[in-house]
């Protein structure tokens, strides 16, 4: 066995976590396919995939992979990647230095059950540029509809296991939500992990306290997050602690197995900007911030997930807020949704909160579409939400400073300057959408288009350059 001994430890300037004295001597198995810690260095994560993998995801964020392996050590950095699902085709690494990345929502629902119809919507996610995917199915034949989606997904896949576990009691069983057993609970979660998930969304944080914290309190729209109100649903029958909380070493356990990423969801995020950024919210965040320190120690990769409906004045706040508390772990939000008005265009809503939550160091954004709180999305949904929120995300990086993020926009800049429509059609975020909208509407002349046709102000002052001064 090779050991990694902590004893002489020296944290670097930027570390901000240092392992407990009782577990600073650890032993890994000598694998050939292990990154080992060959340094001291203040956390316990360990990759076992190819080195391949890890190159392949340095040279596509333009960064060594020394600097990957020593981010992903120090757990600011996750790589969701099952041990089962080493030869995906697009691996990616979610955490600190590295651009933005983005994720699709696909699934069935209790309404709207057809498997062939959520693989047209990983089709065209995947076509958008997603960086990963959650199959968020309550409908139909669960196993068959993950297994489904696994087979054809060639980018990290997420789920939220106790989805499963409730359909499951609910429809093979014929008992309630609350007389889900803790083993039910687990047995999905493993099960998830043995199929080959990659990521799983577990409610860890909803504690017996920060409910009772939640019905003192009050709030506009209670609790919105499906996952958080089964626990709730079920603590409060039961008068038991949350599972997930109470067992999270067993949790912990599955993950390591698997090396499956754990991504540690907000169960209490607010579902309106009155709710937004308030003591239950704040209160969860703490509780998994300590999960976090607890995961690290056991080497399991965690990122953190964040709301939800938040001001626009309150976004740095909430991203400062998780990374202090958290450790610096990768920060995972949906949108965030900036104003509760906009049903019909709440993929813009969110876009607006993405691109701000990623100038402040939010490092993954979940997309909302324009069917968020109004229906399943549809294909064409799908495809908008991406778009959208890659906008969203690439904004985020220029602004963050990533390195060479604004190299896209020169040389879109570059394009227009000299007029070459089919270079800047290929160069677009969509190029699909960019060139449908030229065609349906096409100038006279080749070179400028209809807003301005002969006065096209580029053209114009390119000629004026041309000529030579007198």
């Amino acid at each position: 066995m090779e050991k990694v001994c902590f004893t002489r430890y020296i944290a670097p300037r930027s570390a901000r976590y240092i392992a407990p004295r009782s577990a600073r001597c650890i032993s890994y198995g000598s694998r050939d396919r292990s990154i080992f810690l060959d340094k001291p260095v203040y956390l316990f994560i360990i990759i076992k995939m190819d080195k391949t993998v890890l190159n392949k995801i340095a040279r596509s964020e333009g960064v060594s992979v020394e600097y990957l392996q020593e981010s992903i050590r120090s757990g600011e950095t996750v790589v969701p990647l099952n041990i089962k699902r080493r030869k995906i085709k697009k691996p990616t690494a979610i955490g600190k230095g590295l651009k933005t990345k983005v994720n699709a929502n696909i699934g069935s629902s209790p309404d709207q059950v057809d498997v062939g119809y959520e693989l047209e919507k990983l089709k065209v996610a995947l076509e958008a540029g997603t960086d990963t995917v959650m199959d968020l199915s309550t409908g139909g034949d669960l196993y068959n509809i993950r297994k489904a989606i696994l087979k054809k997904c060639s980018v990290p896949l997420g789920t939220v296991p106790i989805y499963q576990a409730c359909v499951d009691v609910v429809k093979f069983k014929h008992k309630s939500i609350v007389e889900m057993s803790v083993d039910e609970l687990f047995n999905a979660i493993e099960k998830h992990c043995e199929d080959g998930v990659d990521f799983i969304t577990v409610h860890c944080g909803v504690t017996l306290e920060s409910v009772e914290r939640l019905r003192e309190q009050g709030r506009l729209t209670d609790v919105v997050s499906r996952g958080g109100t089964f626990l709730i649903e079920w603590m409060v029958y039961n008068k038991k602690e949350n599972p997930l909380y109470e067992y999270y070493d067993r949790l912990l356990d599955i993950a390591k197995e698997y090396e499956v990423t754990l991504s540690l969801g907000d169960g209490l995020r607010p579902g309106s900007l009155a709710d937004a950024t308030d003591r239950p919210q704040i209160q969860e965040l703490i509780i998994i911030g300590e999960l976090v320190d607890r995961a690290r120690e056991r080497g399991v990769q965690t990122m953190v997930e964040g709301p939800g409906h938040i001001p626009l004045n309150e976004v740095a706040t909430n991203v400062m807020l998780e990374k202090k508390l958290c450790r610096n772990a990768p920060f995972y939000v949906l949108g965030p949704l900036v104003t509760d008005v906009a049903p019909g265009y709440d993929h813009i809503t969110a876009a607006i909160g993405g691109a701000s939550a990623a100038a402040y160091g939010t490092d993954f954004l979940c997309y909302v579409t324009p069917s968020e709180h109004l229906s399943l999305p549809t294909v064409e949904d799908v495809r908008e939400g991406v778009v959208a929120m890659r906008i969203a995300a690439h904004a985020g990086d220029i602004a963050k400073g990533i390195a060479n993020s604004d190299r896209w926009d020169h040389k879109m800049s570059n394009f227009r300057k000299h007029l070459k429509w089919d270079k800047m059609i290929k160069t677009a975020i969509d190029p699909k959408k960019a060139k449908e909208i030229r065609d349906r509407n096409p100038s006279k002349s080749k070179d400028v288009c209809t807003m301005c046709g002969e006065y096209c102000a580029i053209k114009h002052i390119g000629d004026i350059f041309k000529k030579p001064r007198r």
